[in-house]
């Protein structure tokens, strides 16, 4: 009832004895989730009796119109644009209300009307002065961080010209702020004088600096936004849109004296700013030549991190998982993981002796995991920080996936218990992809983390790259505005305003579960490294630097003259901590041995021995009982709710595959199915991601059912395999390798009990995740001793499609493999298994649906973990003759490592004259080839399904069988590509070299395959006549 009184009072002039009277009254500020309701300031004189037009639901038409007269006075009747003029000039709305002139009439009323209105001549300009203010408000919230004073240096300016900008007003006069608010507002200063700064100011409901009062002077207006965006934090946060976060991260920042420190919080930043600080100097001093990216420059990080901790464990989250590069990282483990200082220190002995299980890394990359009391929450918190190569911000999306695992193994479906906090240099952050990959998961449904904190380490350089030539963007951190995270960008030589800013990051975590950023601007006092000469590329920059003064010198001077503590108080904290370092390099110096298992980031208790060793070295059959096939065949053919409309084609797939089970034979989709479904059934949680996985490329899978008729209605017939099976993820990913490929990588990491795939568009699409295959997959478990059972799902084949998506790139893969191509592995009961335990990953390429369901399964039952790589087929998928009999599926079978000819040449060896050992889908040509030539007695071909570990026992078994055969590895692809690097050294070792393996495949060739199909069809046929010309390779060497 009262609104538009109090629309119209608050535009009312009011004087400052006024303003004064009114702030004395009980005043206005009430919070409702977040947003300010302004309740009246003022009441009319006249009574509501006597305006029954403002009553009930008329005062909502009315308010509608005065705000269409606020847009423009023509938008409504004269007669309204005549009420509000007068009721603006401060008459009653009873007497402000003028009858409109008669349509014949006299120009008596009219005239009369126009008097009244003609005695507040200021009606126009002071509504245009309160819009001017309410947009010179929005333009600090805009732009204010653009003039705050954020670089410690003072040698730059955040700007979007490469004009220097003067910062800060010493006088509050409008000549002074003229060209300063100019910058805030592209459109000038909206005709405000000197004259307009003692004059009071309605506030709108869009700021908060006016605390408990409703109005103020312009100059105060000014003074307090100065001081909410324009001191040492800078708040980018408009470009967000919900208005509810807005006005969240507004008040966070314009509440006048919100800031404010207890005597013991500052004590306590104090003493971390001290351990941080001397933990570098420390360092320097004992260990001056040697290279450890320190933090010095940046010492408020430690701080940083900790508030963040703290503020997130009292609001409940118990784990805590962080990524970040090699600058600082010693200092992190030291004062935010609490790794032991002895075991940090020896690792700069040279002469300590590695212990054998692994290569190691470099003492800046490795990661720790530590359990301990948090001393403010008083709650138990486990941290986690990742291993990490020197690929920056590759380790960004590892740390989500992990995240998400271990959300998802304590049901913990909204992020409040764990999550993630990301630490990057702001080179890269602008520089590296995988930061955007990485940032677009983060409001995905399957790979959510519930909101991550971002901290950037602003060094304002990248190595000697100044920022000018390292990004386009203003800011190193505009990456995060694509998913509307705040950036708070703050001056790390002021301690309090980091660590401000970093409760309000994880208060805002904690509130919204979205990302959001906290820069930290500072600056790198040495080299790239303790080595390396700055002063070469940045001279103005190091001369700076060399002149600044530490920032905890300043800020132990600055609570030394508040009188927070006192100078001998702070001399005490500095000899306690330099004792405590002193001590622990003492005992560093007994150690002998460097065990990297215990840098160890995701340990997996009760999966091996106390020694970390494997609880045995045998893997049972992984085959599963007819009744299990049956039953899980069965689910994989129906829909298992009711009134669920399926696609007609998809019908008849579903029939396609009921029949298939009724014959107890599968296909390669089936056979997927069986595995994964068994596990399942044994509460092992299997997760399968990729771009259109849910489908299948080729839409061979159908894991997840559409209903026709019902939008968004899906069904996943997996989940109803059993009442107490482990739940079945499959989802399709962003358009990302890199990114995903790292995320599942994490996931993976989490937990050894469960099966977690990554599937490629087609194969060749994994090279744009290279950084992940070759410097966490392949080499993770040797520089980290950390185990991962990730299989990759890569389509191959050449199918004459042309270049692209025919090869995967085998060679890649077999190039990385760690067995010695000229040592024949020591033979043993235990053989297949110690293979396997022994390499850095298993490469596969399967022929047979069944070899394939054997391989899964074997990822979970073998007694550790290895990354497994399987090149997956294409055609085979619907190749009739590629389908198994449940036979090679049931109990007491095994993967079979390699399949051997079954036909007339195993029934006759010494007849044979060829042996073709082949992998994958060649298999099924050269058999047709061998039939329709008739050679089935004198040539025999062999399928090596387990390319590496190389079977060197299986193979000498199949080339003994055959003594008077010449051997010939065949593939599809070229020669340089493919396999044939890789087994023809193997081959050789395995018969001691007593005959030659000859080629029969394309030429070598710089693309992986032709463009032209009917190309592509005469190299097929070259390499298959090639293969079965029993005279081909004689008379050469």
């Amino acid at each position: 009832m009262h609104r538009l009184r109090t629309t119209v009072a608050r535009l009312g002039p009011l004087t400052a004895a006024q303003t004064a009277q009114s702030l004395s009254q009980p005043r206005l500020l009430a919070l409702e989730g977040g947003l300010r309701t302004l309740q009246p300031a003022r009441r009319l004189n006249s009574s509501v009796a006597a305006e029954p037009f403002l009553n009930g639901t008329s005062s909502n038409y009315v308010e509608e119109m005065y705000f269409a007269w606020l847009e423009n006075p023509r938008n409504v009747h004269k007669s309204w644009d005549i009420f509000f003029r007068n009721a603006n000039a401060g008459a009653p709305p009873g007497v402000a209300y003028q009858s409109p002139p008669p349509l014949t009439g006299t120009s008596q009323g009219l005239a009369g009307v126009q008097a009244l209105v003609g005695a507040q001549p200021n009606v126009e300009k002071l509504v245009k002065d309160h819009l001017a203010v309410q947009s010179l408000i929005r333009a600090y919230q805009v732009r204010g961080h653009h003039i705050a004073k954020l670089d410690p240096l003072d040698i730059s300016c955040v700007d979007f010209d490469d004009a220097p900008c003067t910062v800060g007003f010493q006088n509050v006069e409008i000549s002074h702020y003229k060209e300063h608010l100019c910058n805030l507002n592209a459109e000038g200063f909206y005709e405000l004088a000197e004259s307009d700064l003692d004059k009071v100011f309605r506030l709108p409901t869009t700021t908060f600096i006016g605390g408990n009062e409703s109005a103020l002077p312009l100059r105060e207006i000014i003074r307090r936004l100065e001081m909410a965006y324009c001191q040492h934090i800078g708040v980018e946060f408009m470009f967000i849109n919900d208005v509810e976060q807005c006005q969240w991260i507004r008040q966070k920042f314009e509440t006048p004296g919100i800031m404010r420190f207890s005597p013991e919080e500052k004590r306590t930043l104090l003493a971390r700013m001290i351990r941080s600080t001397r933990f570098e100097e420390f360092l320097q001093r004992k260990w001056s030549s040697e290279k450890r990216f320190g933090l010095e420059g940046c010492e408020s990080l430690i701080p940083a991190l900790k508030t963040i901790i703290d503020k997130s464990s009292q609001s409940g989250v118990e784990s805590v998982i962080m990524g970040m590069p090699h600058r600082g990282r010693l200092n992190v483990l030291a004062n935010v993981i609490r790794k032991e200082l002895d075991q940090i220190f020896c690792q700069f002995d040279s002469k300590l002796e590695a212990a054998d299980e692994g290569s190691g890394d470099v003492k800046y990359h490795l990661g720790m995991y530590h359990k301990r009391m948090n001393r403010v929450s008083d709650r138990y918190i486990t941290m986690s920080l990742m291993a990490n190569p020197s690929h920056l911000e590759a380790v960004d999306p590892v740390v989500q996936g992990k995240t998400k695992a271990e959300q998802f193994y304590r049901g913990d479906t909204e992020g409040k218990r764990v999550m993630s906090v990301l630490l990057h240099g702001d080179a890269a952050f602008a520089g590296q992809g995988i930061v955007y990959e990485t940032f677009h998961l983060s409001d995905l449904p399957s790979y959510t983390t519930g909101g991550t904190i971002h901290v950037v380490v602003n060094n304002q350089i990248g190595f000697t790259t100044d920022p000018r030539m390292a990004r386009s963007s203003p800011y190193p951190t505009d990456v995060a505005r694509v998913v509307n995270a705040p950036i708070f960008h703050v001056n790390a030589d002021d301690p309090e305003a980091v660590m401000y800013v970093c409760n309000v990051a994880a208060e805002w975590r904690n509130t919204f579960h979205k990302d959001v950023v906290v820069d930290l601007v500072c600056y790198r006092r040495n080299g790239h490294n303790e080595m390396d000469e700055p002063m070469f590329t940045q001279p103005l920059m190091y001369k700076q630097i060399k002149k600044q003064k530490g920032v905890l010198q300043k800020f132990a001077e600055k609570l030394i003259g508040d009188g927070v503590v006192t100078t001998q108080e702070y001399e005490e904290e500095v000899v306690r901590y330099d004792k405590i370092c002193e001590e622990a390099y003492t005992r560093s110096k007994d150690e002998k041995i460097l065990h990297i298992k215990h840098w160890l980031d995701s340990p997996w208790p009760g999966f091996f021995t106390l020694e970390g060793q494997p609880k045995s070295m045998s893997c049972p059959s992984t085959g599963i009982s007819e009744e299990e096939l049956g039953r899980i065949g069965n689910i994989a053919s129906s829909v298992p709710e009711e009134d669920f409309t399926i696609h007609g084609g998809l019908s008849r797939i579903l029939k396609g595959r009921a029949n298939m089970v009724s014959q107890r034979v599968c296909d390669w989709a089936l056979g997927e199915y069986m595995a994964f479904g068994s596990l399942l059934k044994d509460g092992i949680h299997v997760r399968l991601s990729g771009q259109d996985a849910e489908r299948g490329t080729f839409s061979h899978r159908h894991h997840v059912l559409h209903d026709q008729n019902v939008d968004k209605r899906i069904c996943i017939p997996m989940n109803y395999i059993s009442p107490d099976q482990a739940p079945y993820t499959v989802c399709n990913s962003s358009l990302s390798e890199y990114g995903v490929l790292g995320f599942e990588l994490g996931f993976a990491m989490a937990s050894p009990n469960a099966l977690v795939l990554w599937e490629a568009q087609f194969g060749d699409f994994h090279n744009t995740a290279q950084c992940i295959i070759d410097q966490f997959i392949s080499s993770g478990q040797a520089k980290w001793v950390r185990q991962n059972g990730i299989v990759l799902l890569l389509p191959h084949g050449m199918e004459g499609m042309g270049p692209e998506h025919s090869s995967a790139r085998p060679e890649r893969f077999l190039q990385m493999c760690n067995d010695d191509p000229d040592v024949f592995p020591k033979p043993s009961e235990d053989f297949a298994v110690r293979q396997l335990y022994d390499c850095n990953w298993i490469v596969v390429n399967c022929s047979t649906p069944a070899n394939y369901f054997h391989v899964l399964r074997r990822q979970i039952l073998q007694p550790f973990r290895k990354p497994l790589i399987v090149f997956t087929p294409k055609s085979l998928l619907r190749h009739p003759e590629a389908k198994s009999s449940f036979d090679d599926m049931l109990l007491g079978t095994h993967f079979q490592r390699i399949i051997p000819d079954d036909g007339p040449a195993a029934a006759g060896p010494e007849k044979v004259k060829r042996v073709i050992f082949c992998t994958g889908k060649i298999y099924y040509e050269v058999t047709r080839e061998r039939k329709n030539r008739g050679m089935d007695e004198a040539v025999a071909v062999v399928r090596v399904e387990q390319l590496s570990p190389f079977p060197f026992d299986l193979v000498k078994a199949e080339t003994d069988r055959y003594p008077n055969a010449d051997l010939v590895w065949c593939q599809e692809e070229h020669k340089n590509q493919g396999y044939y690097d890789y087994v023809k050294p193997r081959i050789r070792t395995t018969i001691n070299r007593t005959r030659p393996v000859w080629y029969a495949g394309r030429e070598p060739g710089a693309a992986p395959a032709t463009g032209n199909k009917q190309t592509h069809l005469m190299e097929l046929q070259r390499l298959l006549d090639t293969a079965f010309d029993l005279e081909a390779f004689s008379g050469k060497l």
